[in-house]
């Protein structure tokens, strides 16, 4: 039980680093950094499905479950919406 207080810490603070560091960002720079955070995110989705099918524990499932669905919402929110600010920013603009 200590190991998951100090997990649960951990996760909390790089939550808000991560909002902090996401929010300074300027806003021509989304695009290529969304490319980039999106192979970290497919990355962070391989880890899931491994720890989700590891099968040891069934809390480990179920959070490896949850980690699946947040890391592909995130892969695929960030698709669209790189295509969408690409598609904004091609000659031909918005359809």
């Amino acid at each position: 039980m200590p190991g998951l207080v100090e997990n649960l810490t951990f996760f909390v603070l790089a939550a808000f680093l991560g909002y902090s560091v996401i929010t300074k960002i300027p806003a021509n720079l989304h695009t290529p950094l969304m490319s980039g955070a999106n192979a970290i995110t497919g990355i962070t989705l391989v880890g899931a499905v491994v720890v989700a099918g590891s099968g040891d524990t069934t809390l480990a499932t179920v959070l490896g479950f949850i980690a699946v669905v947040m890391a592909t919402v995130n892969v695929v929110g960030g698709y669209l919406v790189t295509h969408r600010m690409l598609k904004d920013f091609s000659k031909g603009g918005r359809d």
